[in-house]
């Protein structure tokens, strides 16, 4: 009897050493899959959401290069979003470099189960923690939990379609702390529309703010030049 409690232990220490693995060899493979996307050019629809604001809804192009460049061209207008858009694309919310996975169990998010690992960089990042509910079927993250050292917490869920094979989302709503009445660095936009501004808080305290994008159509990796993110010259 002693003997099989021993080998069942045995057997239970390996199989969580295995899965210890897996969940390494799962967030390589995804961020891998997300990084082959050098570039793209897609029609977006965008959304910002404040509790004391209302800001109306954004449509044009949106140029994205990796790692860190984003321009959003609007209908009617331009507006250059800043270098920092950590909370606008998911390849800015993984960890670079080598990381410490740890499996923190399943969930089920819109009818597709999901594996839920826990990603600790190993050197230096902004990223201290990010947490991915990954559909290993398909090999695409259906929502993310980062904290960062600049920003604080960064939620964001995600819908796919016909770009999947990319690791791109047809949809993204991302939710962060707002603080005082300003929207974090990387959301702010210029906007040529007038913003209605409701009762702003009083407290001091933090409030949400969401971010909703929906891509239209994917133009990707086609090799955007460096050009195309330059502030136009006044």
């Amino acid at each position: 009897m002693m003997k099989k409690i021993m080998v069942l232990l045995m057997m239970m220490i390996v199989a969580v050493g295995a899965k210890s693995m897996e969940a390494d060899k799962l967030y390589y493979a995804l961020r891998d899959k997300v990084m082959k996307v050098k570039d793209y050019t897609a029609d977006v629809k965008i959304k910002i959401d404040v509790n004391y604001m209302r800001i109306p809804e954004v449509k044009g192009k949106l140029f994205y290069k990796a790692p860190d460049k984003m321009r959003l061209e609007r209908n009617g207008g331009l507006s250059v979003l800043p270098k920092k858009n950590i909370n606008m694309t998911l390849s800015n919310l993984m960890p670079t470099g080598t990381v410490t996975a740890l499996d923190a169990g399943s969930e089920t998010i819109s009818g597709k189960r999901t594996r839920i690992i826990k990603v600790i960089p190993d050197g230096e990042s902004n990223i201290v923690l990010a947490k991915l509910w990954i559909d290993e079927g398909a090999l695409t993250v259906l929502k993310t939990e980062t904290t960062t050292k600049d920003q604080g917490m960064i939620l964001m869920n995600l819908e796919y379609g016909a770009y999947s094979a990319y690791g791109l989302p047809t949809k993204v709503l991302v939710s962060m702390d707002v603080k005082e009445y300003k929207l974090p660095q990387g959301v702010a936009m210029d906007y040529n529309d007038p913003m209605e501004v409701k009762q702003k808080p009083k407290d001091g305290k933090p409030r949400k703010g969401t971010i909703q994008l929906t891509y239209l159509k994917y133009d990707i990796n086609t090799g955007l030049s460096d050009n195309v993110f330059k502030k136009p010259s006044k």
